[in-house]
């Protein structure tokens, strides 16, 4: 059953291939939403880029489909993301500087036991 955005959908993809073909790769249609790209990288290993083309409807609930509202979504999961890594990150440097602290008061005690 053809949609409404079916013929945006395919004008899409077949951009995408152009552009893709125009750069010397070679392109596959696996399926009609879906195009493939073999590709290898610099340690010559084999794998496939899949790029899947979809006119998104909304949810069960009635609700349209808001690009944009899913993008500032993901940017703030991104930033979320982020935030967190930096506070581990800096739990992580004050447990090295405290554990270094640590074996530098050990190593001064075990020299004063050894020089008693």
């Amino acid at each position: 059953m053809k949609t409404k955005f079916d013929d945006v959908r395919n004008q899409f993809m077949g951009a995408i291939r152009a552009m893709f073909e125009a750069s010397n790769y070679e392109v596959l249609q696996t399926g009609t939403q879906e195009i493939c790209i073999p590709v290898v990288n610099e340690e010559k290993d084999e794998g496939y880029i899949v790029l899947t083309f979809k006119i998104p409807k909304g949810s069960r609930d009635g609700d349209a489909y808001d690009g944009y509202a899913m993008a500032e979504e993901y940017e703030m999961k991104c930033a979320e993301r982020r935030e967190k890594a930096q506070k581990a990150a800096e739990a992580k440097a004050k447990k090295i500087e405290r554990d270094k602290k640590m074996r530098e008061q050990r190593a001064e005690a075990k020299a004063k036991r050894t020089a008693e």
